[in-house]
């Protein structure tokens, strides 16, 4: 039987790994990096054009079905959501978005300085040009982290959110009482470290890290491809932005209806214990909804596809 100390390490350790090889390996497969669908009509052109990231619009024609934002995660392309998008399009209208570094696509201003808050303020900028307001949004990881702070920021933009494997505060995984400060000197060497690391070495390490993240082997490719073709400056800078960003402190204040999907194992421990890292992180978050989905790692949309697309269909039919 499994103590709750060897519980919690079990727990950290996947999610360090959702984390630090988040720098080693995020997600899937090509990217559609800026390709527009070939068979779109005209009423799917975006109205601005953002430089943070790009977006692809999949499905039925502007104004004929609800409209819905997708986030990847660190290093990953918009392609997570690829399965998902087809059982979709016949029915909604989706703006999936892949930012500027990631997964091939170029850096662009994400090159240099801050990344998250000015990418929010784009989606912001992109959801009121687009006449959105107010959108469902979904993310995974550090995309669920920028859904929670555009629905903070933005309460006007976001009727709802889904939010995949996603912690509101990543440093958790070092330390159930760590804080910014506290965390910051293993981020900064974590940061400093994967960005020395060689190419060969980092392209090495892959394998060792997706195991963990994700058990489909299809899903293992692609979340080593899309790592290895990132822009390792932004990804490092991605990284330690999301280990020095807190939200607990605001969970109060977004009141935007919020269902967490949380993957399980039971090579992690007691179940309980594994809920209650989720729990005890939003324990002040309003309107919340927690959802178990069994025999899965990381990226729940490949590693139990049924059960995602479960919990998809029914967050968007649901009403806010």
């Amino acid at each position: 039987m499994s103590s709750p100390t060897q519980t919690a390490s079990c727990t950290a350790l996947r999610l360090l790994a959702l984390l630090f090889l988040l720098a080693a390996l995020l997600l899937l497969r090509q990217p559609l990096f800026g390709q527009p669908p070939t068979t779109k009509p005209a009423t799917q052109t975006i109205t601005t054009a953002p430089t943070r990231f790009s977006v692809v619009i999949e499905g039925a024609p502007r104004g004929t079905a609800p409209d819905v934002l997708l986030l990847p995660g660190l290093a990953s392309s918009r392609d997570v959501y690829a399965a998902e998008a087809k059982l979709l399009t016949a029915h909604y209208r989706l703006h999936l978005v892949q930012l500027a570094g990631f997964a091939g696509e170029p850096a662009g201003p994400n090159a240099t300085g801050p990344i998250l808050s000015p990418v929010v303020e784009q989606l912001h900028q992109y959801i009121t040009d687009n006449h959105l307001q107010p959108i469902p949004v979904i993310g995974h990881s550090m995309g669920g982290l920028l859904a929670l702070m555009l629905a903070q920021a933005h309460p006007e933009d976001v009727s709802k959110l889904l939010i995949i494997d996603t912690l509101p505060y990543y440093g958790l995984v070092f330390n159930p009482a760590a804080t910014v400060d506290t965390v910051r000197p293993q981020a900064l060497a974590i940061h400093d470290q994967f960005i020395a690391m060689p190419n060969d070495q980092f392209a090495a390490t892959q394998p060792l890290y997706t195991n963990r993240m994700v058990k489909d082997p299809e899903g293992q490719r692609q979340v080593s491809a899309s790592s290895l073709a990132s822009d390792r400056t932004v990804f490092a800078n991605a990284m330690l932005e999301d280990l020095s960003t807190d939200l607990r402190p605001q969970l109060v204040t977004i009141k935007t209806p919020m269902t967490l999907l949380y993957p399980y194992e039971t090579a992690q421990g007691p179940v309980e214990q594994v809920t209650a890292l989720y729990t005890t992180a939003y324990a002040t978050k309003p309107n919340l909804q927690l959802i178990r989905i069994d025999d899965s790692r990381h990226f729940i949309m490949y590693d139990q596809p049924a059960a995602f697309d479960k919990a998809v269909q029914t967050f968007l039919q649901s009403k806010p």
